[in-house]
């Protein structure tokens, strides 16, 4: 049974409540997930941790280096509305405009969408094609770490729920000759899960005829968001034309391993959208970034 809701004004105040609670308090901003798995029987809180007064974890800002900084406790629809994520990281502005209906986005946070683990949450798989760093606050320290280090297993984070916190994401700000698309295939784009999602950045060369590098990012087709690198490699300094995409798309699917779902979809059908999404997303993405010049 809940016994108090804490509103601290600090990260060291957030962090200094986590250790007063001893494991029987969790952190809440959104709280759309947290509070459909304690009605489930996740977890039982005995004290609330609101995060959503803390300034330092709210926010979106441009760093003289050229990252972004993202505030853990940002909403979806902030992340979404945001000029400079539309400008420079628009794969992230069309996966939260993705993520369930308005009211989720307008509470849901993008910190709460990484720490819940799933491996096609739609701000994840962009996070990750955007090749994100996540800091987290632990007792004695602060540290960044490549986003992908933050997951375990499917719903499970290694974040310590009852001595850390999740702070802030950082990644490059997309420029010149350089593109980014989000696909997501649902039954429904407000209510379901996704059956697949994919996210992708790609960089130009000079001329706009080759690419530098690329990302490709995908779920649910691991334990965790993947990163198709393989097909990644096929891009890497190749012509820009049809052929390339195509390849690239094709061994993205070969790399993937998703599971059949009964609600959702099987495993084959999966693995063929695999390479249907990540062309599609790829041809978008080469687009923005020739408009990109």
């Amino acid at each position: 049974m809940t016994s108090a809701y804490l509103f601290p004004q600090t990260i060291e105040e957030t962090l200094g409540m986590l250790r007063q609670h001893a494991g029987r308090a969790r952190i809440i901003a959104g709280g759309t997930d947290l509070m459909l798995q304690i009605k489930q029987g996740k977890y039982q809180v005995e004290t609330f941790v609101d995060i959503t007064r803390v300034p330092e974890l709210n926010g979106i800002r441009l760093t003289d280096d050229g990252y972004i900084w993202v505030g853990a406790a940002t909403t979806h629809r902030q992340v979404w509305e945001s000029p400079i994520i539309q400008e420079h990281a628009s794969v992230l502005a069309e996966a939260c405009r993705a993520v369930g209906a308005l009211q989720i986005q307008n509470v849901g946070t993008l910190g709460g969408n990484v720490v819940n683990a799933m491996p096609a949450a739609d701000g994840s798989i962009a996070l990750t094609a955007l090749s994100a760093e996540a800091q987290i606050a632990a007792p004695y320290e602060r540290y960044w770490t490549d986003l992908l280090e933050v997951f375990s297993r499917p719903g499970v984070c290694k974040i310590d729920p009852s001595a850390e916190l999740l702070v802030a994401f950082r990644f490059k700000a997309l420029g010149r000759r350089a593109g980014s698309a989000f696909e997501r295939l649902a039954r429904r784009r407000a209510l379901s899960l996704p059956i697949l999602n994919c996210g992708v950045v790609v960089q130009l060369n000079e001329a706009g005829d080759r690419f530098e590098h690329a990302a490709i990012a995908l779920g649910p087709v691991a334990p965790t968001p993947f990163r198709a690198r393989g097909a990644e490699a096929i891009l890497a300094g190749a012509p820009v034309n049809e052929d390339t995409i195509r390849a690239a798309a094709h061994r993205a699917m070969e790399e993937s391993d998703p599971r059949s779902n009964i609600l959702r979809a099987s495993r084959e059908y999966r693995k063929d959208m695999v390479e249907v999404l990540t062309r599609r997303a790829l041809e978008r993405a080469v687009q923005q970034a020739l408009a990109r010049a």
